[in-house]
């Protein structure tokens, strides 16, 4: 059996709402390979008039990181990695898309989205074009937007076309409250998500996605577990998802 593989977590010190210390990412990505993830992205947020990263800054931190003398000490306790962003779906994102500079998934077949908590916004045009460009839009935490506390209508359409939703593995845990805990319990039961990621940002959200992989396992048996953890992520790396 492949170990997990996380696409959505902010390990990168200093640089959004993530960890604020190497000392903290590295014990965050450490505490990921314990529970049996085999390769970590990060996904720091790119994010209008809070968090103003771009891809040149977003790549120094990472080789930062790894070039690190302390990475150097921990790598055999760690995870592969991996660098990308989580894009707030906003003209930015669409300017950087447009431009060739958007942070995709290694492989360059897929790009992290997030919205705002309150708001599905008309994305579906933008999203068509992106997938004539060959880059498959991720949605991050769906069962997050208020939105889609009670149905899943207002992603229908995005699903029908091809977006592949990310469940919040913390959300099963009640992290974010128990009205994004019910929506994903909903959708895990209607076959909404393609995959489950930490979305941790210290190191002590470990032992919460630890509880979250086993009651994910509770809700949808191992095997469907294991497909959202592993198969399902990797092959948005791998660009198979139709295969």
């Amino acid at each position: 059996m492949k170990g997990y593989v996380d696409l959505h977590c902010h390990y990168l010190p200093a640089i959004d709402d993530g960890v604020r210390t190497a000392a903290d990412g590295l014990a965050l990505l450490a505490g990921l390979r314990r529970i049996g993830y085999d390769l970590v992205v990060a996904t720091p947020h790119i994010r209008t008039a809070m968090f103003e990263n771009r891809p040149a800054g977003l790549r120094a931190a990472y080789d930062g990181l790894l070039a690190s003398p302390e990475f150097a000490a921990a790598a055999g306790q760690l995870p592969h990695t991996g660098l990308a962003a989580e894009h707030w779906c906003d003209d930015v994102f669409w300017d950087l898309f447009t431009a060739g500079e958007s942070m995709r998934y290694p492989g360059g077949f897929g790009a992290l989205i997030e919205f705002p908590p309150e708001l599905i916004p008309r994305v579906e045009e933008r999203f068509f074009a992106m997938q004539r460009k060959g880059v498959t839009p991720v949605l991050a935490h769906p069962e997050r937007y208020s939105p889609l506390y009670q149905k899943s209508d207002g992603i229908e359409r995005m699903l029908d076309m091809g977006v592949l939703p990310l469940l919040d593995l913390m959300s099963l845990t009640g992290k974010y409250g128990s009205a994004p805990k019910r929506a994903a319990e909903r959708m895990l039961d209607e076959g909404v998500y393609f995959a489950a990621c930490s979305d941790a940002h210290k190191p002590q959200d470990v032992d919460v996605v630890a509880d979250a992989i086993a009651r994910l396992e509770r809700l949808v048996g191992k095997e469907e577990a294991q497909e959202l953890l592993a198969e399902g992520p990797r092959s948005i790396l791998e660009g198979t998802i139709d295969s």
